[in-house]
């Protein structure tokens, strides 16, 4: 082990403080925010249970990769992959070398942008190997907080405009103008979003114990309450059994291959896998944590929150007649309005808006914690200059996220740069930041570590480093485990070939990396499976679309 790893770092007080922190590192904008719109649009019951599916054989997985990782070495994404990787690796500089060679061909088409950045890729990839990886991973948690806090600030702006009484819309209509005005105001949304880094910053600058996980103890109680407060209420509005029975009823007839994707994706990107968070807040843990408890305790207050955001909406919306197919904009469009037809709809309005914040809050400061710790550990900085120089940087970039999340009016300079590099600049600088992030760092995220773990670095060694603190996981028969068993003597044979451990790593070698594989050559448009589900019958009252620069 090296020198690095024997320095004192700062830990989790307890498994309770890892959990939290990690499950509110999962838990944001995506489960609350995105979860109910993507159910709506793929015909509700059916698409849960195909997301519960894949979160169960994809994301548990990847995420005991991930914590296995962090807590082995202590150290964050960049430091992990570096001290795991072997002195030389045919798998890396062969990946190294297609990457090169393809950025080189580019170059001879004159295709300068993707030319020039795939052949720094591949020499990058030469010169520190698997340690890319992480490099990666620090990258996509810069760039998804310098867009995400857009959107979290929003939710600020909104629960101010809910007090002061400015949400109440009698139709969709006027509430979709006022948010088209409202995200499209520089004074709110840089104001709003500049709010939130300071949040965000001001937590990660009281380090671990004082910062993250004391404000995780107070935020996901908090979180928890206000989300069923809202049940309460959506449940108990007339015609709310309706919602009740779109969400829990399948309707397989609306499942193919496109929503299957779209739940594999959202179930592996809610979990905050592939952008280094779950390694970073692995590094915190103690030896004798149990990883499995703890990855499955993350996976199931995820899971949780998301099925409970569904009931919180869905009822409401169809009590009041709107369409649940609504896309992204069914929180900020459609439920104001929905709200306004409640009684207190101030009041419940101004709660749905707080949920959203603690939500979003709990992502952003994991999101920020991966770039800080990378220069603690990496660049020797301290936590405070760390914290305060990196979420200025992450809040100067949002800036740029904040005024063009409509079209390139605000920046037509960088759109002309790009356009001429890479052929096409994307619809918003806000939504170049979100394709860059959401489409390619995060799935080759989860891909590389689902590879590194199950063949460079290997099985048996992640095994043997999650065996401290869960026996369970490789030392007993899965069989004798699942009957109640593992205790007696006539079924503790001295060697288990059917167990946690062995089922994972068939998981985690083969399956995993085919499926994030298959779900990123979707997302980025190079399999085309989008044949739409069958229409679902007009409601009573339509629902604007959503700007694409947000999808």
């Amino acid at each position: 082990m090296s020198e690095t790893t024997l320095k004192p770092r700062e830990h989790w007080s307890g498994s309770l403080g890892f959990i939290l922190a990690a499950a509110g590192s999962a838990i944001g904008l995506g489960n609350i925010w995105k979860f109910p719109y993507i159910t709506g649009e793929n015909g509700g019951g059916a698409f849960v249970l195909v997301y519960l599916l894949c979160i169960a054989i994809i994301g548990l997985p990847v995420m005991i990769c991930e914590i296995a990782v962090g807590r082995r070495t202590q150290r964050n994404p960049v430091g992990a992959f570096h001290e795991l990787s072997p002195p030389t690796s045919l798998v890396a500089h062969g990946i190294g070398l297609a990457v090169l060679l393809t950025g080189l061909s580019l170059l001879v088409f004159r295709t300068w942008g993707w030319g020039v950045v795939l052949t720094v890729l591949g020499l990058l990839i030469f010169r520190f190997g698997w340690t890319v990886a992480g490099f990666m991973g620090v990258l996509a948690g810069f760039t998804i907080l310098s867009f995400y806090s857009v959107v979290a600030g929003w939710t600020i702006g909104y629960i101010v405009e809910a007090l002061a009484g400015r949400l109440r819309f009698a139709e969709v209509a006027e509430a979709e103008s006022f948010f088209g005005t409202f995200m499209q105001d520089p004074r709110w949304a840089i104001g709003c979003h500049l709010v939130f880094m300071a949040m965000c910053v001001a937590i990660v600058y009281g380090g671990v114990r004082k910062g993250i996980e004391r404000w995780s103890k107070i935020l996901m109680p908090l979180l928890l309450l206000l989300i069923m407060a809202l049940i309460i209420r959506s449940v108990t509005l007339p015609g709310a059994v309706e919602g009740v029975r779109f969400f829990l009823r399948p309707d397989f007839s609306r499942i193919n291959a496109h929503s299957i994707l779209v739940a594999l994706g959202h179930a592996f990107f809610s979990l905050s896998l592939g952008m280094g968070a779950m390694i970073t807040y692995g590094s915190y843990m103690d030896r004798d944590q149990n990883i499995l408890g703890a990855a499955f305790s993350i996976v199931v207050l995820d899971t949780l929150i998301a099925l409970m955001a569904g009931f919180a909406i869905f009822p409401a919306v169809f009590a009041y007649g709107f369409r649940p197919g609504a896309g992204p904009g069914l929180v900020f469009i459609v439920l104001p309005t929905v709200f306004h037809r409640m009684p207190l709809g101030i009041f419940w309005a101004a709660l749905f808006f707080v949920l959203l914040l603690i939500a979003a809050l709990t992502s952003g400061i994991s999101l920020l914690e991966v770039v800080t710790a990378f220069f603690v550990d990496e660049r020797k900085w301290p936590r405070h200059r760390a914290a305060l120089v990196l979420g200025a940087a992450i809040a100067l970039l949002g800036v740029l996220c904040a005024v063009s999340v409509a079209d390139w009016s605000r920046l037509a300079a960088l759109q002309t740069t790009l356009t001429w590099a890479f052929g096409t600049a994307r619809d918003s600088f806000f939504d170049l930041m979100d394709h860059i992030s959401s489409n390619w760092l995060l799935p080759l995220g989860g891909l590389l570590i689902s590879v590194f773990v199950g063949w460079i670095w290997g099985t048996k060694r992640a095994v043997d480093e999650i065996r401290h603190g869960s026996q369970n996981f490789a030392d007993v028969h899965l069989v004798s485990l699942l009957a109640g068993l593992k205790d007696d003597p006539s079924h503790n044979a001295s060697v288990h070939i059917v167990t946690l451990a062995s089922l994972w790593g068939i998981f985690i070698r083969f399956i995993s990396p085919v499926a994030v594989l298959i779900a990123f050559l979707h997302t980025v448009g190079w399999l085309d499976f989008k044949s739409s589900p069958p229409e679902m019958p007009p409601p009573a009252t339509e629902a604007p679309a959503w700007p694409s620069a947000a999808e």
